[in-house]
């Protein structure tokens, strides 16, 4: 058996090395994976940087997909699903990290009385634990799980908004692409923070950038290429590192580890726990990145591969 996997997702190519001897893998950077590497490998393991689609897939002998991240935006899964190829997620492999980067923005911005928490899945429901933790009002919204109350009243009565979706178009059941638009800013109280660590798309940039409401951004609209102006009028800026913990990362490639075993009934491997990387974590840790990436907005995702994990 064959694996592409993108060389950036830690532990895969040495655990399936070390503990699948017969089973080849081969590390590829995200700009190599193509139809022509995948031809003949069974598995890809993937990060949002591969669009996982027709034109990727068509020809290759491609039967599972796992992505080492909560969203699965950038796999077509009516595809695969239609062409018998499995694909597979990491749903809550990084909650916890991310929950750990709201609260650093609920501490850097400090003028929070009532944050609404829309989208209570992993991560929404840890930042709903942690902001009653710090004594905050808690409002919900998740009308898929039928948990809170309207978007509606989350924008009139909350001062921070803090955004925790997939990404889904038009067609879903509760479609969340720009659920956060100029109608919805306009319904918001003055002066209300949002923030956005779910999915660039959640987020109608432009409108919030004519909104004037402050705003903290860790995922884009067209990442790695993003606006500069609305980089800039940023209060709080990131490039989607908000999940890159060590021990998120970990859950992430264990998980995919762990599909491509039962796929293929292979001997389960167990990664072992990872140590953070050194990351900055002194309290402001996240105005000294805002800080960087302002001032180097076209160096977005050479900052994130460096970016030592937490």
């Amino acid at each position: 058996m064959r694996i592409v996997t993108d060389a950036h997702i830690p532990f895969v190519t040495e655990a399936v090395r070390r503990e699948w001897p017969d089973v080849n893998i081969c590390p590829l950077k995200p700009e190599q994976i193509d139809a022509a590497a995948l031809r003949n490998a069974e598995v890809l393991i993937v990060r949002t940087r591969t669009k996982v689609n027709e034109a990727l897939l068509t020809g290759t002998a491609v039967r599972l997909v796992c992505t080492a991240t909560i969203g699965y935006d950038h796999i077509d899964t009516a595809y695969c699903e239609a062409h018998n190829i499995r694909w597979a997620a990491c749903p809550g492999c990084n909650a916890q990290a991310v929950c750990d980067y709201i609260e650093e923005a609920l501490k850097e911005y400090s003028d929070t009385k009532t944050l609404g928490v829309v989208g209570v899945g992993h991560v929404g429901s840890l930042v709903a634990k942690m902001a009653e933790r710090l004594g905050m009002d808690v409002m919900l919204n998740d009308p898929p799980k039928r948990i809170g109350v309207s978007l509606d009243e989350i924008a009139h009565n909350c001062d921070v908004i803090t955004f925790h979706v997939p990404l889904t178009g038009a067609q879903a059941d509760f479609p969340t692409y720009h659920m956060c638009d100029e109608a919805f800013l306009h319904k918001c109280q003055p002066g209300a923070l949002i923030i956005n660590a779910a999915r660039g798309g959640v987020v109608d940039e432009q409108a919030l950038l004519r909104s004037g409401h402050p705003y903290i951004l860790d995922t884009w609209e067209q990442e790695p290429d993003i606006d500069g102006e609305v980089l800039q009028h940023a209060f709080r800026a990131s490039m989607h590192i908000a999940g890159y913990s060590a021990q998120g990362k970990r859950n992430a490639s264990q998980a995919c580890l762990d599909a491509v075993a039962a796929a293929y009934g292979l001997p389960r491997i167990v990664l072992p726990e990872a140590a953070p990387q050194g990351a900055d974590t002194a309290p402001g840790w996240l105005a000294r990145i805002t800080t960087t990436l302002q001032a180097q907005p076209t160096a977005f995702e050479t900052l994130r591969r460096s970016y030592a994990l937490r």
